[in-house]
């Protein structure tokens, strides 16, 4: 409506208003008695004068009107002149765009509760509102609503008068249309230039929209105070619910009129306190009596009975009043902010993308990538979206309940830490946190997670997705076995040193609790998790950037560049750290034949219409070969049959579930993990201080190993009564077709050959087919060996037995030296535990076994000289001859007597028992040749030489004495019972990690979150 149709409407008016004034009855009985004349004749003077006076008066009244109202008239269009004229279309946009908060769900469409918001609104249909709280808004804020045209002009006049006048007795002057234009389209600014605008546009809104469009539109904007968690709500449905408990369809007249008198000051009418909880009986005494006022006015616009009114009034409202309650920040902290963040990039990068932005833009442009994250989250508390979440509500509530009640985290940390605003160190007392998380191998669905143990007391942040700690042994199957076992350098049975090994710059990766254990399969170096295995392994393609390859691919992103070059990567001594997200949800990729599925916790997001914006659709990747992962999934079944996780087999409710896990204890005991997988979820748990301290507890009751398989276990155990179909599943891992059971040679882990099963020493495993063994094992030669010249060389078919070394059976010494093992000196180190009286038949030289063939020159050796008898100790030098393997020693009575052979050594001393008599010596080569007698030594049959003292006979004969080093106890002076696969310590900690030597494996603070 423009200005010269206003002018006429008011025009038209003022003209009828006149006729009235003039047709009626007493104003016609004025008129005939002053027609009469009686009036005028007595006082014809005075009449005159007064006529006059009132004639001037009318005049200048019509005028002076005529005058104001042009003025106002004009002063209302100077007010209004830059406003423009608004059409239907930008009317609805701007009365429908009220905020309303996005919605949180479990999976079930179980209702979370709204995200983190200034104000809480949920909109309702007007038909979902009762009409008795119709007619309670209506009569309390507008009661001329169904007659008016958007304004009442009387209303405004009152309260223009009101405020010139700086009257203490307020009335508004604004219709609920006016009071929607006010905050839809206009500011709460106090100017007549806004309330002139307010006026134009509610009476062009009223034009366009129908009665019920604008009160729902109302409805939905208003504020209506705090909720019983204290957060502030606008629009019905959000203040029934919040304050009584209910649709706002349900409302009796009692709770109608106190909802309806909650706009003229929500904060004071409210009755819960900002931070949450009932007012004390004084301060909800405000809201009873507006309640009061506005069933009067019900009363008194017709809407209710006397009947009804009196009820009403006597109708308790304070028992209506919902108790106290938590938001879902209080409750569900961790998940409510994970989701948060979850959705806003995903909100941020669906925005962009409706602007003809790509994810790539976003991550290439910092400024623009701000810019959509600010319009995301705007629009997670305006937009009103639905965001449906995978959380599973029973089985996070479960987890709470289990994480702040668990008995065995061990003991608090006290000690200084920096003051991040002053720099300086204070005292603080921290407990043990945990993080956990449980994910469905072939959803990525995030069924539960541990995000801390007490968000609001202990620590704001989420150990489950944000901290990065070093995962310790829990890298050794997805970063080193598994992919061996993919690039076919090893398979489960294939035997690998355990042996003290120095790489560049002088790190020497050592075993939980020191000590050794030879040849082992690579299944028990993992299910045992010695660490040097692991390194040596590692080392043999870290140069191939298996991070790229392998880690990155399943998600785990948090490592630095190049640190796959560090060899203590392969036992998880990391720079920073993984997620504890990220490390199951590598291990669920085993769990799903070798296929990465990223762990997701949204599984879709509305909008307020419903339609989808979001939803989640799996990536799949293919990282390893459906037997690569079982492979490494059977070995793991190991870990807690009998290796380093056994102690979770008195843990486990539903004892036939296949599962399979691995342990994980980082640098100093800094962090414990375990993971488990069975064919369904992955289920991971973490436990360390904020502050990298050790976690080791001499006094607790369980070992810090044991504290953390246990709280798997009290989690797991739940999740699985809950879902026993998902968490504890009938099934078991299926074998692929192409894992095949082989023998193999425990040596070298080749087929087996003869020799290696005269040994006893052939074992069966499993194998990828592909990667079978195809050559025959030759790490064992039949025939002895003995010392030539210094070296130990194998026995020829004329070589003397008195002088050949072992049972039969020896080393072969190019296996050997192919394998480096020629250098590790004493040999019986690579004799494990297992079987170790199978392996000690196995003859050793204390040196390198030479391969070279020995020439025959035909000729007998040269004699040893210098040969001298002392006491009972017979000694010479040694032949000069290259072919040499021993010497005989010969005795006669008398210088003149006959010689007869009394023993045989390698060496160049022998021990006689009876020294009265001659002896001389003969060298024998390598053919069996013997050399001509030596000088004599002895007087025959001499009282002098006829002492019996018994000698130790020591056999020693020299330093190359025939000792085959087959003595147990040397074989594994460091030995700590190693084959005790169920020490509760585990045996995988990363001890080599904290060598000095300035490489790049030292890394001493690899595992700070």
């Amino acid at each position: 409506m423009d200005l010269k149709q206003l002018f006429h409407k008011y025009k038209h008016k003022v003209k009828s208003l006149w006729g009235s004034v003039t047709s009626h009855r007493y104003t016609k009985k004025a008129k005939a008695i002053w027609e009469k004349g009686k009036i005028q004749k007595s006082t014809r003077i005075g009449y005159d004068v007064i006529w006059n006076i009132v004639l001037f008066f009318l005049i200048i009244g019509t005028i002076g009107a005529f005058f104001a109202g042009g003025v106002g008239a004009g002063y209302f269009a100077s007010l209004v002149k830059d406003e423009p004229v608004r059409d239907y279309e930008s009317m609805q946009q701007d009365i429908y765009n009220y905020e309303e908060t996005s919605s949180l769900y479990f999976a079930d469409e179980k209702y979370i509760g709204d995200i983190r918001s200034d104000i809480y609104r949920e909109e309702a249909a007007l038909e979902n509102v009762s009409d008795v709280l119709k007619d309670a808004v209506i009569a309390t804020e507008d009661e001329y609503f169904n007659e008016h045209e958007g304004i009442v002009p009387k209303a405004i006049v009152r309260a223009l008068v009101q405020q010139v006048s700086a009257s203490s007795a307020q009335s508004g002057g604004s219709t609920l249309t006016q009071q929607l234009v006010k905050n839809q389209m206009l500011t709460n600014e106090v100017s007549f230039d806004r309330k002139a605008k307010e006026i134009l546009i509610a009476m062009r809104l009223e034009r366009f929209f129908e009665k019920d469009e604008i009160l729902e539109a109302y409805l939905n904007i208003v504020p209506f105070g705090r909720d019983a968690s204290g957060g502030n709500i606008a629009g019905v449905q959000t203040a029934t619910e919040g304050i009584f408990g209910i649709d706002a369809s349900e409302v009796n007249l009692a709770q109608a009129a106190y909802i309806a008198g909650l706009p003229q000051s929500p904060s004071t009418y409210t009755p819960f306190k900002n931070n949450g909880g009932l007012k004390d009986e004084e301060s909800l005494q405000p809201g009873l009596n507006r309640m009061q006022s506005v069933l009067n006015r019900m009363y008194e616009s017709d809407y209710i009975t006397k009947e009804q009114y009196d009820e009403a009034l006597d109708y308790d409202i304070t028992a209506d009043f919902t108790e106290e309650s938590q938001s879902p920040v209080e409750k569900y902290p961790y998940l409510t902010y994970e989701v948060e963040e979850r959705a806003s990039d995903i909100i941020m990068e669906h925005l962009a993308e409706e602007d003809g932005y790509s994810t790539e833009d976003l991550n290439s442009n910092d400024d623009l990538k701000d810019e959509y994250r600010i319009l995301a989250e705007r629009a997670l508390r305006q937009n009103g979206y639905q965001i449906h979440t995978t959380i599973d509500k029973e089985t996070q509530d479960t987890f709470i309940d289990i994480t702040q009640n668990y008995d065995h985290y061990g003991p608090d940390w006290t000690g200084l830490v920096e003051d991040p605003e002053t720099g300086e160190q204070v005292e603080e007392t921290h407990p043990i946190q945990t993080g956990g998380i449980l994910i469905e191998n072939a959803t990525g669905r995030i069924i539960g997670f541990v995000g801390g143990r007490d968000h609001n007391e202990n620590s704001q942040f989420n150990y489950a997705t944000q901290a990065k700690r070093s995962n310790g042994s829990t890298m050794k199957p997805i970063l080193v076995y598994a992919p061996a076992f993919e690039k076919g350098i090893v398979q489960p049975g294939t035997p690998i040193a355990d042996v003290p090994r120095t790489y560049g710059g002088g790190w020497s990766p050592g075993n939980y609790g020191g000590g050794y254990h030879g040849l082992v399969p690579a299944r028990k170096a993992l299910y045992n998790s010695y660490n040097v295995p692991a390194v040596d392994l590692y080392n043999r393609f870290n140069d191939q950037d298996p991070v790229s390859e392998f880690l990155e691919p399943m998600g785990i992103t948090t490592l630095r560049e190049n640190e796959y070059a560090n060899r203590s990567l392969g036992i998880g001594g990391t720079t920073d750290g993984i997620t504890v997200e990220e490390n199951v949800n590598a291990f669920a990729t085993l769990g799903n034949h070798g296929q990465f599925v990223d762990g997701h916790m949204i599984e879709k997001i509305t909008d307020q219409d419903g339609t989808i914006v979001f939803e989640h659709e799996p990536d799949p990747v293919d990282v390893f070969s459906p037997e690569t992962a079982y492979l490494t999934l059977d070995i793991m079944r190991d870990v807690i049959d009998h290796g380093t996780g056994a102690y979770l087999n008195s843990q486990i409710k539903h004892g036939n579930v296949d599962w399979a896990g691995k342990t994980g204890t980082s640098q100093e005991y800094k962090d414990a993990w375990f993971v488990g997988v069975n064919p369904n979820v992955s289920m991971g748990v973490w436990i360390g201080y904020e502050e990298g301290k050790s976690i080791q507890c001499p006094s607790c009751s369980l070992s810090y190993s044991q504290r953390t398989q246990k709280l798997w276990a009290e989690l797991t155990n739940a999740a699985a009564d809950i879902n026993p179909e998902l968490v504890a599943p009938e099934k078991n891992f299926e074998r692929p077709d192409g894992i095949v059971s082989r023998s193999y040679c425990a040596i070298s882990g080749m087929l087996p050959s003869d020799l290696c099963e005269e040994a006893g020493l052939v074992q069966t495993d499993l194998f990828n087919a592909k990667h079978v063994p195809t050559e025959e094992d030759d790490s064992l030669i039949r025939g002895s060996f003995m010392m030539v010249d210094g070296k130990a060389v194998k026995a020829g078919d004329n070589t003397p037995e008195e002088f050949v070394e072992g049972d039969g059976l020896t080393f072969n010494p190019e296996f050997l030296k192919r394998n480096g093992y020629d250098k590790l000196g004493d040999l019986s180190i690579l004799f494990p535990q297992t079987n170790r009286d199978k392996w000690e038949k196995i003859g050793l030289p204390q040196s390198d076994i030479s391969g070279a063939a020995i020439e025959d020159d035909g000729e007998d050796p040269a004699a040893p000289d210098s040969v001298s008898l002392s006491g009972s100790s017979l000694s010479w030098n040694h032949s000069d001859s290259s072919d040499v393997v021993g010497y005989r020693i010969y005795r006669a009575d008398s210088p003149d007597g006959s010689f007869s052979l009394v023993g045989s050594t390698t060496g160049t001393s022998f021990t006689v028992s009876d020294s009265a008599g001659v002896f001389h010596v003969k060298a024998v080569d390598y053919f069996g040749l013997e050399s001509s007698a030596s000088d004599e030594a002895g007087s025959g049959n001499s009282d002098d030489d006829s002492d019996s003292d018994e000698a130790d006979n020591d056999s020693d004969h020299d330093s190359d004495e025939s000792d085959s080093g087959n003595d147990p106890d040397d074989s594994d002076e460091n030995s700590d019972s190693s084959d005790n696969d169920n020490d509760d310590n585990e045996g995988d900690d990363d001890q080599g990690d904290e060598e000095d030597g300035g490489d790049d494996e030292n890394r001493e603070d690899s595992d700070d979150a």
